[in-house]
């Protein structure tokens, strides 16, 4: 397998979809250390999520397209070595650098994201608990781990933590299932009965409007007005362009594409990263 293909499937710029998380997290800090910080975002970005995305692709085996990528070249079993060394190095460099908290949250993001992917376990198949699980570790689990690498603080979170921590994943788990509303045929094919196939692709729809919309909630409770205005404002776009899709869709659900999809989640990240990225410098 070349360089170039093991790169590919690593899919470094799909983190940008993650990447709010972070930016939610570092907004809790009225003062941070830049380096600590930047330490946290490489290791998260640029080891962990890409180790993710490879045992994803080394089980999965997909021939169309996948998250981030439209055309997947073959995989082999260097994706999986590639896989391995990532999270070691991840896991090494949280501990050095943040100690034990900090390097077990990552260790056992690893451990779920394999179970997710795994032919053996293959959490990815049972509909109800992937969507659960994914939710909770890329968002929930993410966002308390940044704020115990930055904080230094191993102990209880306080209630604004994992009222933020909530909200994170509950946006995550919106968009899920449209990440997989144009894969009902590859999944089918592996007999992965994701939410997606379960709900349809109209069904997607409406779930992630709903979920969506309790985010929304969420966010007015958890935020002062001005800010709350201030994500709605942010959130607009995403919301207008997910109105859009869903009435072609409505027509013709062909239009439940990759292309689709990719501009919904690219979209989505671009949004919420300016948001956050609003209330880190806001602080």
């Amino acid at each position: 397998m070349s360089f170039k293909a093991v790169l590919i499937h690593l899919r470094l710029p799909f983190s940008l979809f993650l990447m709010p998380v972070f930016w939610f997290g570092l907004s809790l800090f009225p003062e941070y250390s830049a380096f600590e910080a930047g330490v946290v975002f490489i290791i998260l970005h640029f080891i962990l999520y890409p180790a993710s995305n490879a045992y994803n692709s080394y089980f999965d085996k997909d021939e169309g397209s996948i998250g981030g990528i439209e055309n997947p070249p073959p995989v082999h079993i260097e994706l999986y070595y590639t896989a391995l060394a990532l999270e070691f190095i991840a896991v090494a460099l949280s501990f050095y650098f943040f100690g034990l908290g900090f390097a077990f949250y990552i260790f056992i993001y690893g451990l779920f994201s394999r179970a997710y992917s795994n032919t053996k376990i293959r959490i990815k198949k049972y509909p109800i608990l992937s969507w659960l699980i994914v939710g909770i570790f890329q968002g929930f689990w993410t966002l308390n781990a940044v704020f115990l690498a930055l904080s230094k603080q191993n102990g209880l979170l306080n209630s604004k933590i994992i009222f933020a921590g909530i909200l994170s994943s509950i946006l995550l788990w919106a968009l899920y299932p449209m990440t997989q509303v144009y894969q009902h045929e590859e999944d089918a094919k592996r007999g992965d009965k994701t939410l997606s196939r379960i709900l349809g692709i109209l069904g997607t729809f409406y779930f992630t409007g709903i979920v969506f919309f309790l985010g929304f909630i969420g966010f007015y409770f958890y935020l002062g007005f001005d800010d709350f205005v201030a994500f709605g404002l942010f959130s607009l776009p995403i919301t207008l362009f997910f109105m859009y899709w869903f009435l072609i869709t409505f027509k013709d659900e062909k239009q439940a594409n990759f292309k689709n999809t990719m501009r919904l989640n690219a979209l989505a990240s671009v949004c919420m990263n300016a948001f956050y990225l609003y209330l880190v410098f806001k602080n």
